[in-house]
């Protein structure tokens, strides 16, 4: 099932394996809003903007993703997906991809179904990481785990620059304690105007 977001027109390689789903977001009742101008630096929403990216390392197969129209607060990309930028973090229509505050060990769910739930944790956060489109600092890295069945787990990993939007994707599957990679995406371009955050 095709996640809903821009992310899910960078996932529909992952979607094959069968992470996404209907998801609803739990919020904790202790959260507290964060500034969501900040927020938005790590996935700068706007009409017009383009990221261009490169499939498991071949130059050959990209996707290539432009924003084309603003509703009602979301986003809409050519792959087909929404996204916008609250005061709690980046989402779609049905999951966050990145809450604050934006440090490393924080983290969230969002249940996908009556026996399904995905798990967030932001891993690192001010670093520095590279894609054929540069270098970036102050990146932020997110890990999303979703069990498919009692022996295979997702893990997405999404690494966010601020001022860019996603440089990275990847996607492993988990079995016996091991991770067995499955596709990636490595940002190759983009044209990016200041976000709405």
């Amino acid at each position: 099932m095709k996640v809903s977001s821009v992310v899910g027109g960078l996932l529909l390689v992952a979607a094959a394996l069968g992470w996404g789903g209907c998801a609803k977001s739990q919020a904790a009742v202790e959260e507290k809003p964060q500034d969501s101008a900040r927020l938005g630096d790590y996935y700068p929403l706007a009409v017009g903007n383009s990221w261009s990216y490169r499939v498991n390392g071949r130059g050959d197969k990209r996707v290539d993703v432009k924003i084309l129209k603003e509703e009602e607060g979301f986003f809409h990309d050519s792959q087909g997906g929404q996204l916008m930028v609250d005061s709690f973090g980046i989402r779609d229509q049905k999951r966050y991809l990145l809450r604050g505050p934006v440090e490393p060990g924080r983290t969230w769910t969002n249940v996908v179904s009556v026996s399904s739930t995905e798990r967030y944790e932001i891993l690192q956060a001010g670093v520095t990481c590279e894609a054929p489109a540069g270098v970036f600092r102050d990146c932020v890295q997110v890990e999303g785990r979703n069990r498919v069945d009692a022996d295979t787990t997702l893990i997405n990993t999404f690494t966010f620059a601020p001022g860019v939007g996603l440089v990275r994707i990847q996607v492993e599957a988990e079995r016996a304690g091991r991770r067995i990679p499955q596709t990636w995406l490595e940002l190759t371009s983009y044209q990016v105007k200041p976000g709405q955050g």
